[in-house]
């Protein structure tokens, strides 16, 4: 199983999604950024280095949210949410095609990955 991390970065009462670019694997899916834990490294390190390579920002990693596995056709993953803090540098597309910043209660009218869904309800139930 492949363990991954995805940032649930806030910001004025808005949330942080990115859409996935058509090369990547769920391709035009949105979801909450991050990606794999590199073997000796910590989840809360993974999500900073990932945020910075995928987005060039400087983020610091709050509190666990929670984890949902999925298994995919070809992988099955853990996904571990973390709040997430932007901290410095302008949001630059380098690995997805799109990124908005939406009302959280806008987050069912969009086309998530399967395995980001699940979190959409613990935010809601945490927030509201």
């Amino acid at each position: 199983m492949l363990k991954v991390v995805a940032g649930i970065i806030m910001d004025q009462g808005k949330i942080f999604l990115a859409r996935r670019a058509v090369h990547k694997s769920n391709p035009g899916k949105w979801e909450f950024p991050g990606g794999k834990i590199e073997p000796l490294e910590n989840p809360e390190e993974a999500l900073k280095r990932e945020l910075f390579e995928e987005f060039g920002v400087i983020t610091r990693t709050g509190s666990f949210i929670g984890s949902n596995t999925h298994d995919y056709l070809d992988i099955k993953i853990q996904l571990l949410a973390y709040e997430s803090f932007w901290i410095s540098g302008e949001f630059q597309l380098r690995d997805h095609d799109r990124f908005e910043w939406i009302l959280i209660e806008d987050l069912k009218k969009y086309d998530l990955s399967e395995a980001d869904l699940p979190l959409v309800s613990m935010l809601t139930d945490q927030l509201f």
